[in-house]
């Protein structure tokens, strides 16, 4: 597969190979292929082969072989082809994007921003490549010297998820190669055709085999097991829910593997009695409907004082049946289908909770009739506490709306989760803000921001959201190790 290749990814019927492993684009071992659905219509896109087990270690073979080359490869020159990526990304966002649109079905406005956004992490990290340090000083107790170097963790497997799929594979594959490690990739089986074009302009720009190794799959467990399993395998990375990494994390003990996690979220959006009530409400539509909701730092939560919750609630029930839904390619379209039809009857099944408990539908928009994983952006006001959406991850366009006078008895209520990885606070008062942003348990923190993401900020949890963090400078130290060298330096005579 060449950039040629990428223009026909969602065009092809049936899969020749698409299967990335030792530089060599191959059908799966057992020939086995499996379909990629367009979420707006319910239309098979293609089939995509389906790697099994003997390709996994295929894979593990082919990037323990590239991994020493690969280790001792200039820093400068790693630096190098991941500018190349970069550039290319950006030269092929608008294709990037309408193939994003039609297998993760996000509106192309949503879907072109995440390429810009996932191109960044290539540019970072192209950045961070060359300045890796060590350091070298005197014991204080005299006598020797201390080194510290920094190395290649090693082989590393990545698992990403269907939301982002792009920026969730950069984010990882930007930084283990920059760090010098070898990389092996399962994508979402809703996703794979993005994570392929991204393959493919890594190659473009000069990666050499084996560096990264791409299995699409309808068989996770079976893959993802054999590579936890196999000794090569030195760093683990996955993006998803809570409940998998769970899982994961249990199998990754058994080999005490190397892992970064990030898991699910509920984040909280504080809207103060002094808060610009406008800002916040364009604050909540970017933290709410990015990507139709289905974003692990979406805004979850509502907590709204009670001199503005009027006002917000009105105008943000507004905005809201404002939003134009549609096939995510059709024009002034804002929001797209769902993944599939599981996650509109665990949305709606959410909503119904809610009213079912007294929570009342202050604001609801349109979907289109016909086809297509559709949910209509819609608000719930005077939700109670012991409503299920409070508690669950919403992953759609649906925001509960709640009422509070008490900073302190709201925080609690903030914090009363497992989840810790995105809040949101909105006061004019910038000490009022800050106080709150630092007593909610959170990894991130938008304090009058809707928008957190950043591949120069470190991204990640607390609680069970997660272990670990990705971008920022923090995010190539998770695939190096910290080697210590004790030196006996002599003294002259």
């Amino acid at each position: 597969m060449n950039l040629v290749g990428i223009e026909s990814l969602a065009k092809a019927p049936v899969a020749e190979g698409d299967l990335l492993i030792g530089g060599q684009w191959r059908p799966a071992a057992d020939g086995r292929v499996y379909p990629v659905q367009d979420p707006a219509t319910g239309e098979l896109i293609r089939e995509v082969s389906a790697g099994g087990p003997d390709d996994a270690r295929a894979a593990v073979d082919a990037a323990t072989s590239a991994a020493a080359g690969w280790r001792a490869t200039p820093p400068r020159r790693r630096s190098e082809i991941l500018h190349r990526a970069f550039a290319l990304m950006r030269e092929h966002d608008d294709t990037l994007a309408r193939l994003i649109v039609r297998e993760n079905g996000k509106a192309y406005r949503d879907a072109l921003a995440e390429v810009g956004y996932a191109a960044e992490f290539f540019r970072w990290f192209a950045e961070e490549a060359v300045r890796i340090g060590s350091s070298f000083g005197d014991a204080p107790a005299g006598g020797f010297r201390h080194v510290v170097r920094k190395h290649p963790v090693g082989v590393t497997a990545f698992v990403t998820p269907w939301n982002f799929p792009a920026a969730m594979a950069t984010r990882k594959i930007a930084p283990a190669l920059a760090a010098g490690c070898p990389v092996l990739l399962k994508p979402a089986p809703e996703t794979p055709l993005t994570a392929l074009a991204v393959a493919a302009l890594l190659t473009e720009a000069g990666l050499p085999d084996g560096l990264l190794n791409v299995l699409p799959t309808d068989r996770a467990p079976e893959v993802v097991s054999g590579w936890l399993g196999d000794e090569r395998v030195r760093k683990f990375s996955f993006t998803g829910s809570t409940a998998t990494g769970r899982l994961l994390l249990a199998q990754a003990a058994e080999r005490v593997v190397n892992v970064t996690m990030e898991l699910g979220g509920n984040a909280p959006f504080v809207v103060c009695a002094d808060a610009d009530v406008d800002a916040a409400v364009r604050g909540a539509m970017d933290a709410k409907m990015r990507g139709g909701g289905e974003v692990c730092i979406a805004a979850n939560r509502f907590y709204l004082h009670t001199d503005v919750a009027a006002e917000f609630t009105w105008k943000f029930g507004a905005a809201m049946t404002a939003v134009r839904a549609g096939h995510g390619l059709g024009d002034g379209v804002t929001l797209g289908p769902m993944i599939n039809r599981a996650a509109v009857d665990k949305i709606r099944a959410l909503v119904d909770d809610a009213v079912a408990r007294g929570a009342r539908i202050a604001a609801r928009g349109f979907v289109p009739d016909g086809p297509g994983h559709f949910h209509p952006a819609t608000v719930l006001s005077d939700v109670p506490d012991d409503a299920r959406i409070l508690h669950e991850e919403v992953f759609g366009p649906v925001a509960p709306l709640t009422v509070f006078t008490d900073e302190d008895a709201m925080i609690a209520r903030a914090n009363a989760t497992v989840h810790g990885l995105a809040a949101y606070v909105y006061s004019r008062d910038l000490g009022r803000a800050l106080r709150i942003a630092e007593r909610l348990e959170a990894g991130m923190v938008g304090v009058n921001r809707g928008l957190l993401s950043d591949p120069a900020a470190p991204f990640g949890g607390v609680k069970q959201s997660g272990l670990g963090r990705e971008g920022g400078r923090e995010g190539i130290e998770a695939f190096l190790e910290t080697q210590y060298l004790a030196l006996d330096w002599p003294t002259s005579d």
